[in-house]
Parts: structure tokens; sequence; C-alpha cells
């Protein structure tokens, strides 16, 4: 079973989250949040800021630790072709500075604010659904329900 450990950043700005557009090896384009896999010996926190300058050019500072998410994905839905365990550290981050771009040589094709009513129709990762979920409800906890995948929601 494949395992992987990222870091995730919930930027709402008013009524807009930013997302990344992430576009993988076979050419599909999906909706995510800024973030992605901690490096060996790399604390979480100090990832997903990397990640976020990475992926979108902005700069940010984290405001707040919201939950954690771990999931297994099975083989036949994984881009990997075997069983897969992504567990996902998320935070609300808020953006300082930088100019947005899309990631020199990586997989992110850009960012954007979109209007939190709007990502409902928009094929995304499910890790977009369970961010928000975490950020407007807060769970004491730091855990919130799974998030079931399936017509715009993947993986």
């Amino acid at each position: 079973m494949g395992f992987r450990l990222a870091a995730y950043a919930v930027c709402v700005d008013g009524e807009r989250v930013l997302l990344a557009r992430f576009v993988a090896a076979d050419g599909d384009i999906d909706w995510t949040l800024p973030g992605g896999r901690v490096e060996h010996g790399e604390d979480p926190f100090d990832a997903v800021i990397r990640e976020i300058a990475e992926e979108t050019g902005y700069d940010a500072v984290v405001d707040r630790l919201l939950g954690v998410d771990s999931r297994v994905i099975p083989a036949a839905e994984s881009r990997a072709g075997v069983d897969h365990q992504n567990v996902g550290i998320f935070y609300r981050v808020r953006i300082t500075g930088g100019t947005p771009r899309p990631e020199p040589n990586g997989e992110t094709a850009g960012s954007a604010w979109i209007p939190v009513p709007e990502v409902a129709g928009l094929r995304r990762a499910s890790l977009v659904d369970v961010g928000l979920a975490l950020a407007r409800d807060l769970p004491e906890t730091g855990h919130t329900a799974p998030v079931p995948v399936g017509g715009l929601l993947r993986h």
C-alpha cells in the first residue's frame, strides 16, 4: 500500500476560496487546494507555506490548524494503481503577498479565487470539500465526516 503525508492550505477570503488547477500526467485537470507532500524531515507547518509559494506564487502565513483527514484510496480508483493511504493535514492560511503564477515545471497550471457557492459545480479533489468543511465547522476534534467521491468529486 502506498502512503502519502500532505499539508493543505484552506484560504478563504470573504466568500472566495483559493484553489489550484492540478494537471495529472494523463492531462486530466481538477481543482484542488494548494498543498502537497510533506518532504522527509519537513514540518507540515512549513510544508504548507512552501507548497502555496510553489503552486500559486503567493506568500502566506498559517492562522490555525483545522484538522486531519485520513483516507484509503482503493487501487481501482488510485492514479498509481495500488491501494493508497493519504493523510492530509489542513491549515487555515492567509495570503500576505506575492504575485499569482502557475507552478514552474510542476503539476499546477495556475490558481484562482473561486466563489464558495460555485465550488460544488467544479470537477475537484474531495480534499477541497474536506478543507471547506473543516474551515466552516471548526470541529473540536479536528475531524470531519468522510466525503464520498463520485460525479465531480474525485480522489
